[in-house]
């Protein structure tokens, strides 16, 4: 993302934590969930199209750099096919996800629907979109072309609802000036616990405070996702019923990056993106920061900086990371040559996912990834390893407020409004209300 479009509205949407948007308005778009589903049915699952002419609408959230490169990618589709006209509507990610189920419901919604992972259990709850499995068929893809967490990230209730496109990170940012400056080899990021701790020490010797910690979701409750995951814990149990988030492992966690404030290697109350910020004026030495700010860093000449997976604080390697899937969106009256049109669309750009992968994604399909082509691009290939492991959010109905709440704890205990123990469990206690309210709204 640019630096001119770093808002946080706009930033939400790049992962967990808007979900509360969809699944609160999602109950007033039943008219989706009325019509038969015959999308299945339609062509032939994506291969070709050889029906009337079609105009077909897709909503994506793409408004940085990335959707550029989007936007030539529909325009090189659109001149390859003359009976499919592909138009792109581009909201800002939060706007996105609250105006598509009324879109949905009156009739003016998309034919094609690009989602984040942690958003299709809910809007497939809801009746908005399709089942998919027989473009996967049709394509010949199986959990062994994809990171298994990506494969079954697509899937609610033993049924495919979306085609994976990318994976986007959490990455481990450096300034290699500012570590130079401090006596630290600007070619050896730190990897382990020891070395991030003996950098800041070396780092605050020179009188910079190394690492700043976000009370945000972007990027200091990512950053807490991923340590929390590194420390072996998880946020909810394995049927998703309990939060666990105020856990032991979570609470070693969530001390370790808040302790990190009292010592003096952040500031105290750090402002919405300005960790960034600091990082690319000079200010600070390290950011972990989404996979799309490499683009924008590659923008900017003055900064000398690389990119690496995290380092690992924990007993294990985690990373935050979200995935973006193609959905087919379902309409009032079915129209099967409409849906075939969008499978061939859909075909069509997952096998240009290299392409895709210059916006600064990683593909999700394993055969990009290996490609000499992929690993050329060197900065976005630095962050591919990741996807082995990976901590995406699992699939269920309306969990996005359920994690928002996870960050707003984090957010108290980073701002120091109540310790790291405290916050989590007030989290946990209100989160497992939310919990069981999804599953009367949901009825799983």
């Amino acid at each position: 993302m640019i630096q001119n479009e770093l808002s946080r509205r706009h930033l939400l949407g790049l992962g967990i934590g808007l979900g509360a948007a969809a699944s609160l308005t999602l109950a007033g778009c039943g008219g989706g969930s009325s019509s038969p589903d015959r999308a299945g049915s339609a062509g032939n699952g994506g291969k070709d199209y050889t029906g009337p002419k079609v105009d077909l609408k897709l909503w994506n959230g793409f408004t940085g750099g990335d959707g550029e490169i989007f936007k030539t990618l529909v325009q090189q589709f659109n001149s390859e096919h003359q009976n499919i006209a592909v138009s792109v509507v581009t909201y800002e990610w939060a706007d996105y996800y609250s105006k598509l189920p009324g879109a949905v419901s009156s009739g003016s919604g998309p034919d094609i629907a690009v989602m984040h992972m942690d958003q299709l259990a809910t809007f497939a709850a809801r009746g908005t979109i399709s089942e998919l499995d027989d473009v996967a068929k049709t394509l010949e893809l199986s959990e062994g072309d994809f990171a298994p967490t990506v494969w079954k990230g697509g899937l609610y209730n033993e049924k495919r609802y979306g085609i994976p496109l990318d994976m986007h990170p959490l990455g481990f940012y450096y300034n290699k000036a500012v570590m130079q400056k401090a006596g630290l080899d600007p070619e050896k990021p730190p990897a382990t616990k020891d070395e991030y701790t003996a950098a800041l020490t070396e780092l605050k010797k020179s009188g910079v405070q190394g690492f700043w910690v976000s009370p945000f979701q972007f990027t200091g409750g990512m950053t807490f996702y991923s340590l929390l995951h590194q420390w072996g814990g998880k946020l909810f149990d394995d049927e998703v019923a309990k939060a666990t988030f105020n856990s032991d492992p979570a609470v070693e966690a969530c001390t370790w990056l808040v302790d990190l404030i009292k010592q003096g290697h952040s500031p105290a109350n750090v402002g919405q993106d300005a960790d960034y910020l600091a990082f690319k004026s000079g200010k600070n030495a390290f950011n972990w920061n989404g996979i799309w700010q490499i683009n924008d860093l590659k923008k900017s000449p003055n900064v000398q900086w690389g990119v690496a997976p995290l380092p690992q604080i924990g007993s294990q390697q985690a990373a935050w990371a979200n995935s973006h899937n193609f959905t087919i969106v379902k309409q009032r009256s079915a129209n099967e040559n409409k849906v075939s049109g969008a499978k061939v669309f859909i075909n069509w750009l997952s096998q240009h996912s290299l392409d895709w992968a210059k916006g600064g994604q990683v593909p999700a399909r394993k055969a990009v990834r290996e490609s000499a082509e992929f690993k050329a691009l060197t900065e976005v290939n630095a962050l591919a390893p990741e996807l082995e492991y990976a901590a995406f959010p699992p699939a269920t109905p309306g969990l996005g407020e359920v994690i928002l709440t996870f960050y707003n704890s984090f957010n108290e205990a980073a701002l120091n409004k109540k310790s790291p123990k405290q916050a989590l469990d007030d989290g946990v206690a209100k989160a497992n209300k939310q919990l069981e309210d999804n599953r009367k709204k949901y009825g799983n």
